[in-house]
């Protein structure tokens, strides 16, 4: 049986201690790395967002990775490499609501790279939330006409337009009809319905109208808009 001197004990403990340090304590890079990095989304403007990592020095530069689910490669950001923000528009690299993406960022100091951290599976036609729409509002007499404008989403169509998220995604919009403050009516329209008339009002009355998105699916609700007021004739 082959026996070690002394001295062959003490250089294999000197092998396991360094093996053991390199296994087990934190690298300087994974400091650096960031952190809680999320999806954000509104009206499918997909924003990438992470925290800078607390004992990193503040001239770090993050590198944005993405792909959709399934997929092997990774694919680069190209506005979001080596930036200093703390976020990156993946809009455009993400406009399908209906796949699943994940995205991942790592950063670089004079030491060098960290390591990539993943995103949480994202899926825009789920996680998205969106804005009320936008009322134009109009008075002929007693009647109240409601023109609605649903938001956009940052996507530009063929003609350089933006978008209407209704061209995704399927929503309702809640009108509400209000005298001094208490809520009088209450409205709901489909996608499809650009235009709400409220007949048989109080003559020269004081009216506001507030409006939000509505889900229907989830039944998920957007903030309501601010009140736009008018007087009746």
């Amino acid at each position: 049986m082959f026996a070690l001197t002394g001295l062959q004990w003490l250089d294999l403990v000197f092998v396991m201690c360094l093996l053991c340090w390199a296994d087990c304590s934190p690298s300087q890079q994974d400091d650096m790395a960031p952190l809680e990095v999320k999806f954000y989304s509104l009206d499918f403007r997909n924003v990438l967002r992470w925290k800078h990592p607390h004992k990193a020095a503040k001239n770090l530069k993050y590198f944005v990775q993405y792909k959709i689910y399934g997929d092997k490669e990774w694919t680069n950001s190209e506005h979001c490499q080596g930036i200093h923000e703390l976020e990156c528009d993946l809009s455009e690299a993400t406009a399908d609501p209906r796949e699943w993406y994940y995205a991942r960022v790592r950063s670089f100091s004079p030491e060098g790279f960290s390591s990539w951290v993943l995103s949480h599976r994202f899926y825009p036609q789920w996680e998205t939330s969106f804005s009320p729409p936008q009322l134009k509002v109009t008075v002929t007499g007693q009647t109240i006409t409601v023109q609605i404008k649903p938001p956009r989403t940052p996507l530009r169509g063929q003609k350089g337009s933006r978008i209407r998220v209704t061209k995704l995604q399927k929503l309702a919009f809640r009108i509400y009809l209000m005298h001094n403050g208490v809520e009088e009516e209450i409205h709901e329209t489909d996608s499809c319905s650009k235009e709400l008339v409220i007949e048989r009002l109080r003559p020269k009355t004081t009216y506001c109208l507030q409006a939000l998105s509505v889900t229907p699916r989830s039944g998920r609700k957007s903030l309501r808009s601010s009140s736009t007021c008018v007087n009746t004739q």
